[in-house]
Protein backbone atom coordinates (compact mmCIF):
# COMPACT_ATOMS: atom_id res chain seq x y z
CA UNK A 1 0.00 0.00 0.00
CA UNK A 2 1.32 3.46 -0.91
CA UNK A 3 2.39 5.77 1.92
CA UNK A 4 1.49 8.80 -0.17
CA UNK A 5 -1.03 10.98 1.65
CA UNK A 6 -4.55 11.26 0.27
CA UNK A 7 -5.73 14.79 -0.43
CA UNK A 8 -9.04 16.42 -1.39
CA UNK A 9 -9.96 15.97 -5.05
CA UNK A 10 -8.88 18.83 -7.33
CA UNK A 11 -11.57 21.47 -7.41
CA UNK A 12 -12.97 20.58 -3.97
CA UNK A 13 -12.07 21.94 -0.56
CA UNK A 14 -12.67 21.38 3.13
CA UNK A 15 -14.63 23.84 5.23
CA UNK A 16 -12.81 23.79 8.56
CA UNK A 17 -14.38 24.59 11.95
CA UNK A 18 -12.78 28.06 11.93
CA UNK A 19 -14.69 28.82 8.70
CA UNK A 20 -18.04 27.14 9.32
CA UNK A 21 -19.55 29.99 11.41
CA UNK A 22 -19.53 32.24 8.32
CA UNK A 23 -21.08 29.52 6.16
CA UNK A 24 -23.72 28.83 8.79
CA UNK A 25 -24.42 32.56 9.11
CA UNK A 26 -25.04 32.92 5.35
CA UNK A 27 -27.29 29.87 5.32
CA UNK A 28 -29.30 31.10 8.31
CA UNK A 29 -29.71 34.61 6.86
CA UNK A 30 -30.78 33.03 3.55
CA UNK A 31 -33.39 30.83 5.22
CA UNK A 32 -34.78 33.71 7.27
CA UNK A 33 -34.95 36.06 4.27
CA UNK A 34 -36.46 33.46 1.94
CA UNK A 35 -39.12 32.57 4.49
CA UNK A 36 -39.96 36.25 5.03
CA UNK A 37 -40.86 36.28 1.33
CA UNK A 38 -43.04 33.17 1.69
CA UNK A 39 -40.67 30.56 0.25
CA UNK A 40 -40.51 27.02 1.68
CA UNK A 41 -37.45 24.79 1.70
CA UNK A 42 -37.16 21.83 -0.66
CA UNK A 43 -34.32 19.29 -0.51
CA UNK A 44 -33.57 17.10 -3.51
CA UNK A 45 -30.96 14.34 -4.11
CA UNK A 46 -27.46 15.35 -5.18
CA UNK A 47 -27.65 13.02 -8.18
CA UNK A 48 -30.40 12.53 -10.75
CA UNK A 49 -31.03 10.73 -14.03
CA UNK A 50 -28.73 12.27 -16.64
CA UNK A 51 -31.70 12.79 -18.97
CA UNK A 52 -33.14 15.35 -16.56
CA UNK A 53 -30.28 17.78 -17.16
CA UNK A 54 -29.93 17.03 -20.89
CA UNK A 55 -33.62 17.87 -21.38
CA UNK A 56 -33.73 20.90 -19.09
CA UNK A 57 -30.36 22.62 -19.53
CA UNK A 58 -29.95 21.86 -23.23
CA UNK A 59 -27.92 19.23 -25.07
CA UNK A 60 -25.63 21.75 -26.79
CA UNK A 61 -24.75 23.78 -23.68
CA UNK A 62 -21.24 23.74 -22.22
CA UNK A 63 -22.61 22.32 -18.97
CA UNK A 64 -24.03 19.20 -20.61
CA UNK A 65 -21.26 18.71 -23.16
CA UNK A 66 -18.22 19.44 -21.01
CA UNK A 67 -18.92 19.94 -17.33
CA UNK A 68 -21.28 17.33 -15.89
CA UNK A 69 -20.10 14.54 -13.60
CA UNK A 70 -21.90 11.60 -15.20
CA UNK A 71 -21.48 7.92 -14.35
CA UNK A 72 -23.19 4.59 -14.94
CA UNK A 73 -24.41 2.72 -11.86
CA UNK A 74 -24.45 -1.10 -11.50
CA UNK A 75 -27.98 -1.09 -12.94
CA UNK A 76 -26.67 0.46 -16.18
CA UNK A 77 -28.46 3.73 -15.48
CA UNK A 78 -26.77 6.98 -16.45
CA UNK A 79 -26.68 9.27 -13.41
CA UNK A 80 -25.32 12.79 -12.97
CA UNK A 81 -24.32 14.85 -9.94
CA UNK A 82 -26.57 17.88 -10.09
CA UNK A 83 -24.87 20.82 -11.84
CA UNK A 84 -27.68 23.24 -10.90
CA UNK A 85 -30.75 23.37 -8.68
CA UNK A 86 -33.73 24.27 -10.86
CA UNK A 87 -34.18 21.00 -12.77
CA UNK A 88 -34.28 18.82 -9.60
CA UNK A 89 -36.90 21.11 -8.03
CA UNK A 90 -39.03 20.94 -11.19
CA UNK A 91 -38.64 17.15 -11.31
CA UNK A 92 -39.83 16.86 -7.69
CA UNK A 93 -42.67 19.31 -8.37
CA UNK A 94 -43.94 17.11 -11.20
CA UNK A 95 -43.20 13.72 -9.64
CA UNK A 96 -45.22 14.55 -6.54
CA UNK A 97 -47.99 16.18 -8.59
CA UNK A 98 -47.83 19.33 -6.49
CA UNK A 99 -49.42 21.32 -9.32
CA UNK A 100 -52.70 19.41 -8.90
CA UNK A 101 -53.57 21.04 -5.57
CA UNK A 102 -51.31 24.08 -5.47
CA UNK A 103 -51.53 26.42 -8.46
CA UNK A 104 -48.71 28.66 -7.21
CA UNK A 105 -45.76 27.57 -5.07
CA UNK A 106 -42.50 29.12 -3.88
CA UNK A 107 -39.51 26.98 -2.91
CA UNK A 108 -35.93 27.57 -1.86
CA UNK A 109 -32.94 25.25 -1.67
CA UNK A 110 -29.46 25.25 -0.15
CA UNK A 111 -26.76 22.76 -1.06
CA UNK A 112 -23.79 21.59 -3.14
CA UNK A 113 -23.68 21.47 -6.95
CA UNK A 114 -21.07 19.86 -9.19
CA UNK A 115 -19.43 20.92 -12.46
CA UNK A 116 -16.11 19.83 -13.93
CA UNK A 117 -14.78 23.31 -14.62
CA UNK A 118 -11.22 24.59 -14.47
CA UNK A 119 -10.72 25.44 -10.76
CA UNK A 120 -10.03 29.10 -10.04
CA UNK A 121 -10.91 31.71 -7.45
CA UNK A 122 -14.61 31.47 -6.67
CA UNK A 123 -15.14 28.60 -9.11
CA UNK A 124 -14.77 25.06 -7.81
CA UNK A 125 -15.92 21.64 -8.97
CA UNK A 126 -18.07 21.13 -5.92
CA UNK A 127 -19.67 24.48 -5.17
CA UNK A 128 -22.57 25.62 -3.05
CA UNK A 129 -25.67 27.59 -3.90
CA UNK A 130 -28.76 29.04 -2.32
CA UNK A 131 -31.65 29.55 -4.71
CA UNK A 132 -35.38 29.97 -5.14
CA UNK A 133 -38.06 28.89 -7.60
CA UNK A 134 -41.53 30.47 -7.90
CA UNK A 135 -43.80 28.25 -10.02
CA UNK A 136 -47.26 28.95 -11.40
CA UNK A 137 -47.49 32.62 -12.38
CA UNK A 138 -46.27 34.76 -15.29
CA UNK A 139 -47.09 38.02 -13.50
CA UNK A 140 -44.38 40.71 -13.74
CA UNK A 141 -44.94 41.15 -10.00
CA UNK A 142 -43.47 37.70 -9.37
CA UNK A 143 -40.39 38.64 -11.40
CA UNK A 144 -40.00 41.79 -9.33
CA UNK A 145 -40.50 39.98 -6.02
CA UNK A 146 -37.85 37.42 -7.01
CA UNK A 147 -35.31 40.06 -8.04
CA UNK A 148 -36.07 42.11 -4.92
CA UNK A 149 -35.54 39.00 -2.79
CA UNK A 150 -32.08 38.41 -4.27
CA UNK A 151 -31.17 42.05 -3.68
CA UNK A 152 -32.56 41.99 -0.14
CA UNK A 153 -30.56 38.88 0.72
CA UNK A 154 -27.30 40.62 -0.13
CA UNK A 155 -28.31 43.68 1.87
CA UNK A 156 -29.07 41.44 4.85
CA UNK A 157 -25.61 39.90 4.50
CA UNK A 158 -24.00 43.36 4.58
CA UNK A 159 -23.38 43.57 0.82
CA UNK A 160 -25.44 46.62 -0.12
CA UNK A 161 -23.35 47.55 -3.17
CA UNK A 162 -24.24 44.59 -5.38
CA UNK A 163 -25.34 45.63 -8.89
CA UNK A 164 -28.11 44.02 -10.94
CA UNK A 165 -28.06 43.61 -14.72
CA UNK A 166 -31.48 43.06 -16.26
CA UNK A 167 -32.72 41.99 -19.69
CA UNK A 168 -35.50 40.14 -21.46
CA UNK A 169 -34.78 37.33 -23.94
CA UNK A 170 -38.44 37.14 -24.91
CA UNK A 171 -40.56 34.10 -25.67
CA UNK A 172 -39.68 31.30 -28.12
CA UNK A 173 -40.71 33.24 -31.28
CA UNK A 174 -38.78 36.29 -30.04
CA UNK A 175 -35.68 34.17 -29.45
CA UNK A 176 -35.96 32.48 -32.83
CA UNK A 177 -36.35 35.81 -34.60
CA UNK A 178 -33.38 37.33 -32.78
CA UNK A 179 -31.25 34.22 -33.34
CA UNK A 180 -31.56 34.76 -37.08
CA UNK A 181 -30.60 38.42 -36.79
CA UNK A 182 -27.65 37.60 -34.55
CA UNK A 183 -26.30 34.90 -36.89
CA UNK A 184 -26.61 37.29 -39.81
CA UNK A 185 -24.59 39.87 -37.87
CA UNK A 186 -21.92 37.45 -36.62
CA UNK A 187 -21.11 35.36 -39.68
CA UNK A 188 -19.27 38.15 -41.56
CA UNK A 189 -17.14 38.62 -38.41
CA UNK A 190 -16.61 34.96 -37.56
CA UNK A 191 -12.83 35.27 -37.86
CA UNK A 192 -12.85 37.68 -34.90
CA UNK A 193 -14.50 35.16 -32.55
CA UNK A 194 -12.90 32.55 -30.31
CA UNK A 195 -12.97 28.92 -31.46
CA UNK A 196 -15.86 28.03 -29.16
CA UNK A 197 -18.01 30.89 -30.43
CA UNK A 198 -17.29 29.99 -34.04
CA UNK A 199 -19.10 26.71 -33.34
CA UNK A 200 -21.79 28.35 -31.22
CA UNK A 201 -23.05 30.45 -34.14
CA UNK A 202 -24.82 27.44 -35.63
CA UNK A 203 -25.35 25.35 -32.48
CA UNK A 204 -26.47 27.91 -29.88
CA UNK A 205 -25.89 31.47 -31.03
CA UNK A 206 -27.14 33.00 -27.74
CA UNK A 207 -24.05 31.61 -26.03
CA UNK A 208 -21.87 34.00 -28.06
CA UNK A 209 -23.42 36.89 -26.13
CA UNK A 210 -22.36 35.24 -22.86
CA UNK A 211 -18.72 34.61 -23.88
CA UNK A 212 -16.13 36.23 -21.59
CA UNK A 213 -13.34 36.37 -24.20
CA UNK A 214 -12.29 39.98 -24.87
CA UNK A 215 -12.47 39.66 -28.67
CA UNK A 216 -15.96 38.17 -28.56
CA UNK A 217 -17.19 40.81 -26.12
CA UNK A 218 -15.93 43.50 -28.48
CA UNK A 219 -17.85 41.99 -31.40
CA UNK A 220 -21.15 41.49 -29.55
CA UNK A 221 -21.01 45.05 -28.20
CA UNK A 222 -22.02 46.10 -31.73
CA UNK A 223 -24.67 43.39 -32.17
CA UNK A 224 -28.36 44.29 -32.53
CA UNK A 225 -30.31 44.51 -29.27
CA UNK A 226 -32.70 41.69 -28.44
CA UNK A 227 -35.04 44.25 -26.90
CA UNK A 228 -35.79 45.45 -30.43
CA UNK A 229 -36.92 41.91 -31.35
CA UNK A 230 -39.44 41.42 -28.54
CA UNK A 231 -43.07 40.81 -29.46
CA UNK A 232 -45.65 43.16 -27.95
CA UNK A 233 -46.62 40.93 -24.96
CA UNK A 234 -42.96 40.34 -24.05
CA UNK A 235 -42.13 44.02 -24.45
CA UNK A 236 -45.06 45.03 -22.24
CA UNK A 237 -44.09 42.40 -19.66
CA UNK A 238 -40.53 43.74 -19.49
CA UNK A 239 -41.72 47.35 -19.26
CA UNK A 240 -43.91 46.44 -16.29
CA UNK A 241 -41.03 44.63 -14.58
CA UNK A 242 -38.84 47.73 -14.94
CA UNK A 243 -41.62 50.00 -13.70
CA UNK A 244 -42.34 47.91 -10.59
CA UNK A 245 -38.64 47.62 -9.73
CA UNK A 246 -38.35 51.39 -9.87
CA UNK A 247 -41.41 51.72 -7.63
CA UNK A 248 -39.79 49.69 -4.85
CA UNK A 249 -36.33 51.26 -5.23
CA UNK A 250 -34.45 48.18 -6.41
CA UNK A 251 -31.65 49.55 -8.63
CA UNK A 252 -31.08 47.73 -11.94
CA UNK A 253 -29.08 48.32 -15.11
CA UNK A 254 -30.71 47.33 -18.39
CA UNK A 255 -28.24 45.26 -20.42
CA UNK A 256 -29.57 43.99 -23.79
CA UNK A 257 -26.47 41.76 -24.16
CA UNK A 258 -27.28 39.77 -21.02
CA UNK A 259 -28.31 36.15 -21.61
CA UNK A 260 -28.07 33.11 -19.39
CA UNK A 261 -26.07 29.95 -20.00
CA UNK A 262 -29.07 27.61 -19.79
CA UNK A 263 -31.42 27.05 -22.72
CA UNK A 264 -34.61 27.08 -20.67
CA UNK A 265 -34.67 30.82 -19.91
CA UNK A 266 -37.45 33.01 -21.37
CA UNK A 267 -38.38 36.66 -20.90
CA UNK A 268 -36.80 38.17 -17.75
CA UNK A 269 -33.17 37.32 -17.05
CA UNK A 270 -30.93 39.00 -14.49
CA UNK A 271 -27.46 38.79 -13.00
CA UNK A 272 -26.03 40.07 -9.72
CA UNK A 273 -22.48 41.40 -9.85
CA UNK A 274 -19.87 42.77 -7.47
CA UNK A 275 -16.60 44.55 -8.28
CA UNK A 276 -14.71 42.66 -5.56
CA UNK A 277 -14.77 39.56 -7.78
CA UNK A 278 -12.75 41.12 -10.58
CA UNK A 279 -13.47 40.59 -14.28
CA UNK A 280 -15.72 37.57 -13.68
CA UNK A 281 -17.91 39.43 -11.25
CA UNK A 282 -21.18 37.45 -11.24
CA UNK A 283 -22.22 36.27 -7.78
CA UNK A 284 -25.74 35.17 -8.68
CA UNK A 285 -28.18 34.98 -11.58
CA UNK A 286 -31.64 33.90 -12.56
CA UNK A 287 -34.62 34.36 -14.81
CA UNK A 288 -37.90 33.03 -16.15
CA UNK A 289 -38.34 29.54 -17.56
CA UNK A 290 -41.96 29.56 -18.68
CA UNK A 291 -41.73 26.51 -20.98
CA UNK A 292 -39.51 24.17 -18.98
CA UNK A 293 -42.19 22.43 -16.93
CA UNK A 294 -44.30 21.66 -19.99
CA UNK A 295 -41.22 20.46 -21.89
CA UNK A 296 -40.50 18.06 -19.03
CA UNK A 297 -43.92 16.46 -19.38
CA UNK A 298 -45.94 18.61 -17.00
CA UNK A 299 -48.69 21.18 -17.48
CA UNK A 300 -47.98 24.64 -18.88
CA UNK A 301 -46.69 26.39 -15.76
CA UNK A 302 -44.63 29.59 -15.96
CA UNK A 303 -41.84 29.96 -13.40
CA UNK A 304 -38.90 32.09 -12.33
CA UNK A 305 -35.94 31.61 -10.01
CA UNK A 306 -32.37 32.47 -9.17
CA UNK A 307 -29.25 30.95 -7.61
CA UNK A 308 -26.45 32.61 -5.65
CA UNK A 309 -22.97 31.15 -5.22
CA UNK A 310 -21.86 30.89 -1.61
CA UNK A 311 -18.13 30.69 -2.39
CA UNK A 312 -18.32 33.96 -4.30
CA UNK A 313 -20.46 35.58 -1.62
CA UNK A 314 -17.80 34.68 0.94
CA UNK A 315 -15.09 36.14 -1.32
CA UNK A 316 -16.98 39.45 -1.33
CA UNK A 317 -17.46 39.44 2.44
CA UNK A 318 -13.75 38.79 2.94
CA UNK A 319 -12.77 41.58 0.54
CA UNK A 320 -15.10 43.93 2.46
CA UNK A 321 -13.71 42.75 5.82
CA UNK A 322 -17.20 41.63 6.83
CA UNK A 323 -16.46 37.92 7.23
CA UNK A 324 -16.07 37.83 11.03
CA UNK A 325 -19.13 36.20 12.53
CA UNK A 326 -19.57 35.76 16.27
CA UNK A 327 -21.43 32.77 17.65
CA UNK A 328 -24.90 33.46 18.98
CA UNK A 329 -24.28 30.90 21.75
CA UNK A 330 -21.90 31.85 24.55
CA UNK A 331 -19.55 29.00 25.33
CA UNK A 332 -18.54 27.78 28.76
CA UNK A 333 -15.27 25.95 29.42
CA UNK A 334 -14.62 23.83 32.52
CA UNK A 335 -11.05 23.89 33.85
CA UNK A 336 -9.96 21.09 36.19
CA UNK A 337 -6.99 21.43 38.57
CA UNK A 338 -6.41 17.78 39.38
CA UNK A 339 -7.99 14.38 38.79
CA UNK A 340 -10.79 14.65 41.35
CA UNK A 341 -11.74 18.11 40.05
CA UNK A 342 -11.77 16.60 36.54
CA UNK A 343 -14.25 13.91 37.64
CA UNK A 344 -16.55 16.46 39.32
CA UNK A 345 -16.37 18.77 36.31
CA UNK A 346 -17.15 15.91 33.96
CA UNK A 347 -20.39 15.33 35.87
CA UNK A 348 -21.18 19.07 35.84
CA UNK A 349 -20.43 19.21 32.10
CA UNK A 350 -23.35 16.92 31.28
CA UNK A 351 -25.69 18.87 33.58
CA UNK A 352 -24.81 22.12 31.81
CA UNK A 353 -25.46 20.61 28.41
CA UNK A 354 -28.84 19.28 29.52
CA UNK A 355 -29.72 22.84 30.53
CA UNK A 356 -28.97 24.01 27.00
CA UNK A 357 -25.58 25.55 27.79
CA UNK A 358 -22.83 25.23 25.16
CA UNK A 359 -20.13 23.67 27.38
CA UNK A 360 -16.78 21.95 26.81
CA UNK A 361 -13.76 20.78 28.77
CA UNK A 362 -10.37 19.26 28.18
CA UNK A 363 -10.44 15.46 27.75
CA UNK A 364 -7.73 15.17 30.44
CA UNK A 365 -6.59 17.40 33.33
CA UNK A 366 -3.66 19.24 31.69
CA UNK A 367 -1.91 22.31 33.12
CA UNK A 368 -4.01 25.33 33.99
CA UNK A 369 -2.27 27.40 31.31
CA UNK A 370 -2.99 24.77 28.61
CA UNK A 371 -6.67 24.62 29.59
CA UNK A 372 -6.98 28.43 29.61
CA UNK A 373 -5.48 28.53 26.11
CA UNK A 374 -8.08 25.97 25.01
CA UNK A 375 -10.85 28.13 26.48
CA UNK A 376 -9.52 31.15 24.58
CA UNK A 377 -9.22 29.16 21.36
CA UNK A 378 -12.92 28.22 21.30
CA UNK A 379 -13.98 31.75 22.28
CA UNK A 380 -15.41 30.80 25.67
CA UNK A 381 -17.33 33.55 27.44
CA UNK A 382 -16.97 32.00 30.90
CA UNK A 383 -14.53 29.54 32.43
CA UNK A 384 -15.52 27.40 35.43
CA UNK A 385 -12.40 26.69 37.46
CA UNK A 386 -12.24 24.03 40.15
CA UNK A 387 -9.28 22.69 42.14
CA UNK A 388 -8.56 21.26 45.59
CA UNK A 389 -9.35 24.52 47.39
CA UNK A 390 -12.69 24.95 45.62
CA UNK A 391 -13.61 21.32 46.29
CA UNK A 392 -12.80 21.68 50.00
CA UNK A 393 -14.88 24.85 50.29
CA UNK A 394 -17.76 23.52 48.16
CA UNK A 395 -17.45 26.29 45.55
CA UNK A 396 -16.37 26.88 41.96
CA UNK A 397 -14.77 29.94 40.41
CA UNK A 398 -16.49 31.65 37.46
CA UNK A 399 -14.08 33.67 35.34
CA UNK A 400 -15.47 36.14 32.79
CA UNK A 401 -13.11 35.55 29.86
CA UNK A 402 -14.00 38.87 28.23
CA UNK A 403 -13.84 41.18 31.23
CA UNK A 404 -11.27 39.26 33.28
CA UNK A 405 -13.17 39.40 36.59
CA UNK A 406 -13.88 36.34 38.76
CA UNK A 407 -16.72 35.30 41.11
CA UNK A 408 -16.75 32.50 43.66
CA UNK A 409 -20.06 30.60 43.59
CA UNK A 410 -21.44 27.82 45.78
CA UNK A 411 -21.33 24.62 43.69
CA UNK A 412 -25.06 24.02 44.18
CA UNK A 413 -25.84 27.44 42.68
CA UNK A 414 -23.49 27.31 39.71
CA UNK A 415 -26.08 26.47 37.03
CA UNK A 416 -28.53 29.19 38.12
CA UNK A 417 -25.73 31.76 38.37
CA UNK A 418 -24.31 30.73 35.02
CA UNK A 419 -27.67 31.02 33.27
CA UNK A 420 -28.19 34.42 34.90
CA UNK A 421 -24.82 35.70 33.67
CA UNK A 422 -25.25 34.38 30.14
CA UNK A 423 -28.79 35.74 29.80
CA UNK A 424 -27.63 39.09 31.17
CA UNK A 425 -24.95 39.35 28.47
CA UNK A 426 -27.47 38.58 25.74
Amino acid sequence: MSNKSIKAIKGTFDILPSETPLWTHIEEVSRKTFEQYGFEEMRTPVFEATELFVRSIGEVTDIVQKEMYTFTDPGERSLTLRPEGTAPVVRAYLEHRIHVNQPFVKYYYIGPMFRRERPQAGRTRQFHQVGVEAIGSDSPGVDVETIALAYRLFVQLGIDDVSIRLNSVGCKPCKENYSGLLRKFLKPRISELCNDCKQRIDRNVFRVLDCKETACRKVVAEAPSILDSLCKPCSEHFDEVCKLLENIDVPVNIDPRLVRGLDYYTRTVFELNHSALGAKDAVGAGGRYDNLIEEMGGPAKPAIGFAIGLERTIMILKKKGADKVSSDKDKVYLISLGQYAFELNFKLLEKLRRCGINASMDPEPRSTKAQMRAADRIGAAIAIIRGDREIEEGVVMLRDMRKGNEDTIRKDNVIDKLLEKLQGEN
